[in-house]
């Protein structure tokens, strides 16, 4: 028999249930740390619709910046109006955080922005690493 750890599971259990569990901590973390409560609201966007924001994140994006290479797909700043639409396509193999967001891997993100405020948090595509965005 396995031995067991104090949550109950066997020890190779125990480093997978952690190993899935700890990524989700720390986004959740990371996303409520830099919240703003006054801060913009979204919407689910029309997936037909026009998007007035596009950004596309390619494919290979997350291997250039394990090699160190500078990625600067957004700009530091995004200043937009309640109504707007911002559309983030992600073709590389991993997630990435924009701000209040996260585009899995392989997937596109449209959101409209329902009322005005202001959100500073992080980007994973940006050399700064940081991200504000500005809803008027």
């Amino acid at each position: 028999m396995a031995p067991r750890r104090r949550s109950g599971l066997p020890a190779g259990r125990h480093r997978l249930a952690l190993a899935a569990a700890v990524p989700l901590m720390v986004v959740g973390a990371l996303l409520a740390g830099c919240s703003d409560p006054d801060g913009p609201t979204v919407e689910a966007a029309d997936p037909a619709g026009q998007a007035d924001f596009r950004f596309v994140i390619a494919a290979g994006t997350g291997e250039a910046m394990d090699r160190g290479e500078l990625v600067e797909i957004l700009p530091p700043e995004l200043e937009a109006r309640v109504g707007e639409v911002l559309e983030l396509v992600n073709e590389d193999d991993r997630g990435h955080i924009v701000g209040p967001f996260f585009v899995g891997a392989g997937e596109t993100l449209r959101q409209e922005f329902a009322s005005p405020g202001e959100y500073q948090g992080i980007c994973t595509v940006h050399p700064s690493g940081e991200f504000t965005l500005t809803v008027l």
